[in-house]
């Protein structure tokens, strides 16, 4: 099995692991209610997603 022959520097692990730090959460807006929701996810607050209201909620069933 092949072993490296030097130890590998700080500059050099740190230069690699350059864009592994977390990212924030990518967040928009709900087009009916404009609350702040991830991506690709049901709103919520009122149920609406990809331009129809999937989940009826209990507010708008009074």
């Amino acid at each position: 099995m092949a072993v490296p022959k030097r130890r590998q520097s700080n500059a050099r692990t740190g230069s690699r692991r350059a864009h592994d730090q977390k990212k924030p959460k990518q967040l928009h807006y709900c087009p009916k209610c404009s609350t702040a929701i991830p991506s690709h996810v049901i709103c919520p607050n009122c149920g609406y997603y990809m331009g129809r209201t999937v989940v009826e909620s209990e507010d708008a069933a009074e």
